[in-house]
């Protein structure tokens, strides 16, 4: 099955702020949602992870080493919904992964 991507407005605002080659960097894992939003264990693939966050399953898909981005996946939609991305850094703040 493939998924649509949509982002949220802030998660487009923070896209906007990044110079070129990052934009192109970040635009093309979201992409790779589309057919594969899952996190796969034992894949050797430490990008994507569930989380459950104040109660609220979500997951988060790390860019390279420097973004984040956190999205929910919407299966009766075949939507994946990324809320936001943050630098690393501010996710591993954030959520207690220091």
């Amino acid at each position: 099955m493939s998924y649509e991507v949509l982002l949220a407005e802030e998660a487009r605002e923070y896209v906007a702020t990044l110079d070129e080659k990052s934009t192109r960097i970040v635009k093309d894992n979201l992409r790779k949602l589309a057919d594969g939003p899952y996190p796969r264990p034992d894949s050797g693939s430490g990008d994507k992870e569930k989380l459950v966050i104040e109660g609220e399953e979500l997951y988060r898909l790390h860019i390279g080493r420097t973004h984040t981005a956190f999205y929910d996946v919407l299966e009766a939609d075949g939507e994946v919904r990324v809320i936001e991305i943050v630098d690393i850094d501010e996710a591993h703040k954030r959520y207690g992964f220091d």
